[in-house]
């Protein structure tokens, strides 16, 4: 059962950070941008039930949820804490062991440049992103055009499409190719 460990305010007003002591995920993000994917996974379902739930984004051991602009935390967040309790963690096994991991990725992972994008982002971008209860995931490429979503508290924040994008794009230009053009989708 994922205990809470913390619970952390986001740059996103509408997002929070519950930091967990077990797993919730087994390596990857998983994200759930409604109620109607969220069918596919228990915990996912259960806290889009407590009401005004925008997204759930969950990754080893934390998940970020986004609420509605109507909702309050002092209201929400007790909450969202039973569903979270009574979950299963993902390994499956005891506690603290070592989640397998998981691949599910819409970009080519063959695609070299993909590879360099990626291998920096995982190295110098996903831990800041994560830090604040999201992240982001390469959709694609399109000749010097990447294509990200961004998850989480990320998806919904106002600064995603502007500082935290020009930023992105301004490492990758420095690190794999100066020609680079970052695009949200």
């Amino acid at each position: 059962m994922p205990k809470i460990a913390e619970i952390e305010y986001t740059p996103n007003p509408n997002a929070v950070k519950f930091v967990l002591k077990e797993p919730v995920s087994v390596g990857f993000a998983k994200s759930y941008p409604n109620k109607e994917i969220a069918q596919s996974d228990p915990l996912a379902a259960a806290l889009f039930e407590v009401g005004p739930v925008v997204s759930v984004f969950m990754q080893d051991k934390w998940l970020t949820i986004t609420k509605d602009d109507d909702a309050t935390w002092p209201d929400l967040l007790p909450k969202l804490a039973a569903p979270i309790r009574t979950a299963p963690s993902a390994t499956g096994g005891a506690p603290g062991e070592a989640p397998k991991r998981e691949f599910s990725s819409q970009a080519d992972p063959n695609d070299p440049i993909i590879q360099k994008v990626q291998a920096v982002l995982d190295e110098n971008i996903l831990p800041a992103l994560a830090a604040d209860g999201g992240g982001l995931e390469v959709v694609g490429r399109h000749d010097k055009q990447i294509l990200i979503r961004y998850q989480g508290a990320c998806g919904t924040c106002p600064s995603s499409l502007t500082g935290t994008l020009a930023a992105i794009e301004g490492i990758l230009q420095k690190e794999v190719d100066s020609e680079l053009v970052v695009i949200s989708v």
